[in-house]
């Protein structure tokens, strides 16, 4: 059992020299930095939003990783795997782990259409990122498009055709504690995106004896359920882990509400 946290991120790079020297890579490119920069200039000095930034994009990687992990310990089979589309099982970590660190820096373009922008935004910054650990041009496209199908994919309206997608869509959702909802929320404002986003307190992911991926939604406030309702499940139901994850909403220690 694991609180989402940017911390989270670190538990995989400690584990793989590959994710290691791709993040690391990403993390110090000037492009990265200034998008992440640029997509907070946007989203929180000018809409008054909360951040997208790299501290999101830490958070949503290492969330898209665990459950990654937790989907594949109990037997989800990689959709990349199973598609041909790449050779080798470490390869399609990349997908969660760098789909994360860039699914937002289209905002640095407007909010508006932001996950079609960035994910073409990206394409040239994947494809030197992969060029660190992947020699082979052919495989490399191909992971390529899969990491931008990711990014695209974090749309509400879009469906996730992968189950690494999936994991990213997914780890964007789960990034809503203290304040961090994926609602965006005029900052400083009352309104029930802002009440219900200060209601969340935690957010816990572990494996379940029921379904692969068990999701906790702590909060001090029945309010916070509007950000479980529009935000997370949204999200999940739009992508292969619907029928691999369960949510549960808890007030103050006590089980509110449960999906599915």
């Amino acid at each position: 059992m694991v609180v989402v946290s940017s911390k989270l991120i670190d538990e995989f790079l400690s584990a793989s020299e590959l994710l290691k020297t791709v993040y690391n890579y990403l993390e110090s490119d000037p492009e990265v930095q200034a998008l992440w920069y640029m997509a907070n200039i946007m989203a929180v000095n000018r809409l008054k939003y909360n951040d997208h930034g790299p501290v999101h994009a830490r958070i949503t990687s290492g969330a898209a990783l665990y459950l990654y992990k937790l989907l594949r310990s109990s037997g989800v089979e990689s959709s990349l795997i199973k598609d041909g589309v790449v050779s080798r099982e470490e390869y399609t970590w990349l997908v969660p782990l760098i789909g994360g660190l860039l699914h937002d820096i289209g905002n640095s373009i407007h909010r508006d259409l932001h996950e079609k922008l960035g994910s073409v935004l990206a394409a040239p910054i994947i494809e030197r990122a992969l060029e660190r650990v992947i020699s082979d041009t052919y495989e490399r496209v191909k992971l390529r498009q899969e990491i931008m199908h990711a990014i695209h994919c974090t749309s509400y309206d879009v469906d996730c055709l992968t189950i690494e997608a999936g994991c990213v869509k997914v780890g964007d959702g789960l990034d809503m504690a203290e304040g961090r909802a994926r609602v965006p929320y005029k900052l400083g404002g009352v309104s029930i995106h802002s009440v219900s986003a200060l209601s969340i307190k935690m957010v816990e992911v572990t494996a379940s004896d029921k379904r692969p991926v068990r999701i906790n939604v702590y909060m001090n406030e029945k309010a916070g359920l509007f950000q479980v309702d529009n935000v997370l499940m949204p999200k999940l139901n739009t992508t292969p882990l619907k029928n691999h994850v369960e949510v549960y909403a808890i007030v103050n220690n006590t089980y509110l509400k449960s999906y599915p």
